[in-house]
């Protein structure tokens, strides 16, 4: 699949790699021709196929056997194999990050509910069962001392899709979401209807973020989403963009130069991959040893370390 830039012919591709994105609906699918169009303007040797998966559920797997060279995964389904409880940690590398991924949930603005203990009891939707969405809304309210399955009529879909209709047309009280312009809250908030998001309060921040603290306290800017007027304070993580264990070195150095060519770039795709750049990528690595060798190198050589105090 891949071939090593030395061994090319001049004006010869570099790599040809497959990039795991997500199911339709979900905010992976979008970045991920961000990113394989951003790769091509700044390096044409280099060419990225997405290909939908379920998510980080799957790329996961799908990275760690090397049927595809990149994976979009989830900032919560990452802390699991980095830093896992028992056992060693994974073999696969960060090449970026994709952004942070503020968590809320989403409700009808004509609703009562503006609390997250307004929801106890409520249908609430978490997404797809296992995926790295609920993964997060399970780490958020289990921190507050509640279970999502049994304080919570927990609603698991197949599709996401499915999520915000269900809010819409009232079949279901709130939907947990996460990510930068994440589709499901879109498509709720440009609803005529209006959205409210629900968040924790400062102090339930505080104990979250003391609980987990891989994740931080985010802010969403004011007007991210349609008729949201005011700025959201909520809690969040990173998601990556990792590699299968063996991509090679070269590979590695080629992605990294690239991502940062269009981050300086000043176009619409470097504006899309704007927290996908040297310092967003160093400040929020899994552990210090997750960083794929050929984009440290590439870092290393660009001066790009001290960003992070590295």
């Amino acid at each position: 699949m891949l071939a090593a830039a030395g061994a090319q012919p001049a004006g010869a591709q570099l790599a040809s790699l497959t990039l795991g994105t997500s199911s339709e609906g979900g905010g992976f699918i979008l970045y991920g021709g961000a990113f394989a169009d951003a790769v091509k303007w700044a390096n044409p040797k280099i060419a990225v196929k997405t290909t939908p998966t379920r998510g980080s559920v799957e790329n996961i797997p799908l990275l760690e056997s090397g049927a595809i060279d990149l994976g979009l995964v989830f900032g919560e389904m990452a802390e699991r194999i980095f830093n896992p409880k028992s056992g060693p940690p994974t073999a696969l590398k960060v090449i970026c990050t994709v952004y942070s991924s503020p968590g809320m949930f989403v409700v009808r603005a004509d609703s009562r509910y503006r609390t997250i203990g307004d929801l106890k009891g409520r249908p609430v939707i978490w997404n797809a069962r296992g995926s790295g969405l609920a993964l997060q809304g399970r780490y958020v309210v289990e921190a507050l001392g509640l279970d999502p399955d049994k304080d919570f009529e927990a609603i698991y879909t197949e599709s996401m899709k499915d999520g915000p209709e269900m809010i819409i047309d009232g079949r279901a009280s709130a939907l947990w979401g996460a990510g930068s312009r994440w589709p499901g809250f879109v498509k709720v908030s440009s609803d005529p209807r209006g959205a409210r998001f629900v968040t924790p309060d400062e102090d339930e921040i505080a104990r979250i973020v003391g609980r987990h603290p891989f994740m931080r306290r985010l802010v969403v800017p004011a007007r991210h989403y349609p008729r949201q007027p005011d700025p959201v304070v909520t809690v969040g993580s990173w998601s990556y963009v990792l590699a299968r264990r063996d991509l090679d070195e070269a590979t590695g150095y080629g992605l990294a130069a690239a991502l940062h060519k269009i981050q300086r770039s000043g176009t619409s795709l470097g504006a899309q991959l704007a927290e996908s750049g040297p310092k967003d990528t160093l400040t929020a690595l899994p552990r210090p040893d997750a960083l794929h060798p050929g984009v440290e190198r590439y870092f290393r050589e660009a001066g790009l370390t001290k960003l992070s105090g590295r």
